[in-house]
């Protein structure tokens, strides 16, 4: 598992590489910038992304998400309209919704058990919670655990909350690191029926794809709400399993993130690079 301060370094590269998209840094050039050998660099680079860092500078380009914004067009509507994921998905997580009703809303959660803990994955560190139902809490943090610990809290005040670090890394490696499995991953939804609806159609967008808002709208039924589908997004509380980190502006800008507009364009990178590489 990689460590919190490669994660904090990889979020500087690419914050200096996203303010400087007229430009294409050379490995010499980002050493220097960050007082490391190149040797040392690339390696530390290329253990974290698993490509080089002028390969990854690829993968951030705009004119890349312009490519696949068009190309989102033809190929990945029309296998989201004949029911399929994306033509370019690495692997699927197999993933079962269950949204709470309203009555279950309305209880705060009394009488359920939530575990949670916190654990690193390959984009940073991260809180997870889950019932017996499935998944309901995943956020990404860096030195504000509290508050996130606290959303959480705040978003069930009746329940029962037990930690359990140990299982909370099983999840997360289990999501991050060893995906392949033939067992479902469960979550476990609470919000409006609208908001369900944006969150399951996110869901069918594969590894590697990139769709823009109104595309999103589309697929949720509501081709006239993108605004509605920017909010439903920044009320997900399950990130990367609701993979929100998978939808741009039509302009091929990266757009808003819950857990930072970096980490979104990590993401965005780090399956990208899998994705080539299993193609390869």
């Amino acid at each position: 598992m990689i460590e919190k301060s490669q994660y904090e370094l990889m979020t500087d590269v690419i914050s200096l590489i996203q303010s400087n998209q007229c430009r294409s840094f050379s490995l010499s050039e980002l050493a220097d910038t960050f007082d490391m050998s190149e040797h040392y660099f690339q390696k530390l680079f290329s253990q974290w992304a698993g490509v080089s860092p002028k390969r990854f500078q690829q993968f951030l380009s705009k004119e890349r998400a312009l490519k696949l914004l068009k190309q989102n067009q033809s190929v990945l509507d029309s296998s989201l309209d004949s029911g399929l994921s994306g033509s370019g998905r690495l692997h699927d997580l197999m993933i079962q919704c269950e949204a709470m009703t309203p009555g279950e809303i309305k209880e705060k959660g009394k009488g359920l058990k939530i575990g949670y803990g916190t654990a690193c994955c390959p984009l940073g560190n991260v809180i997870i919670a889950w019932t017996r139902r499935g998944i309901c809490y995943l956020a990404f943090y860096n030195q504000n655990y509290e508050v996130y610990e606290a959303e959480l809290k705040d978003e069930w005040p009746e329940a029962e909350f037990i930690q359990n670090q140990m299982q909370a890394t099983e999840w997360i490696d289990r999501i991050f690191t060893h995906p392949e499995t033939d067992k479902p991953l469960y979550l476990l939804l609470k919000g409006t029926n609208f908001q369900i609806k944006v969150w399951e159609a996110l869901l069918r967008v594969g590894t590697g794809q990139l769709i823009s808002y109104s595309q999103l709208a589309n697929l949720s039924g509501s081709p006239k709400a993108s605004r509605a589908v920017g909010s439903a997004m920044a009320a997900n509380k399950i990130g990367f399993l609701i993979p929100c980190h998978r939808v741009i502006r039509e302009s091929g800008e990266s757009g808003h993130y819950r857990w930072g507009i970096e980490r979104k364009s990590a993401l965005q990178a780090w399956e990208a690079c899998r994705a080539d590489q299993i193609k390869d």
